[in-house]
């Protein structure tokens, strides 16, 4: 949340991006965190919590959609080196959000894979069209952030380690408009 502060503040600091770091984690890393986020094109992970190489895990999904191998991605940092925090990272005015909320809401499928997107946003839409409220997009997308944190730190192998205390798997989201980070849910004791 420090580096998130300096990306909004415009005072970054760009850590570990040096050849001398390169040559460090050449041959291991050891990443404070993992972050599953959207592919949106401005949520970049590394910019917005203004880190460097080896600092995080990354993994990109549309919507952040879960599935068998995205899944066994974010368990990869934790279960294989002790990394401490996952975060499940939306954002303000996704588009894979709102295709798939249309194509719930107007039952018309996406073609091709796209449709997989839908599907495992479902939830989310569900959750959305019961709580209401103004923008339901955004609801949505607020929605899929914690029911994927929520799945994740309940999961048979992550689990475990939130329970003990060495894992922390937290919802966040992320304004376009401010370039602030919003924790959600599970914030970190």
């Amino acid at each position: 949340m420090d580096g998130n502060a300096r990306w909004v503040s415009g005072r970054l600091q760009h850590p570990d991006r040096d050849p001398d770091r390169r040559q460090l984690v050449a041959q291991q890393q050891e990443p404070f965190g993992a972050i599953l986020s959207c592919i949106d094109s401005r949520v970049p992970p590394e910019l917005l919590f203004d880190t460097g190489l080896g600092d995080l895990y990354v993994m990109r999904t549309g919507g952040q959609a879960v599935g068998p191998v995205v899944t066994g991605s974010v368990e990869y940092g934790p279960m294989t080196s002790g990394t401490p925090l996952v975060v499940v990272l939306g954002h303000q005015r996704c588009g894979a959000v709102k295709a798939a909320y249309q194509s719930l809401r107007d039952d018309k499928p996406l073609p091709g894979n796209l449709q997989a997107i839908v599907t495992a946003l479902r939830p989310a839409y569900e959750q959305a069209v019961r709580e209401g409220g103004a923008d339901p997009v955004e609801t949505m997308a607020r929605a899929q952030v914690k029911l994927t944190a929520s799945a994740l730190r309940s999961n048979e192998d992550l689990a475990p380690l939130v329970r003990k205390g060495s894992l922390a798997v937290v919802g966040a989201y992320y304004s376009l408009d401010t370039g602030t980070v919003e924790v959600l849910a599970g914030r970190p004791s």
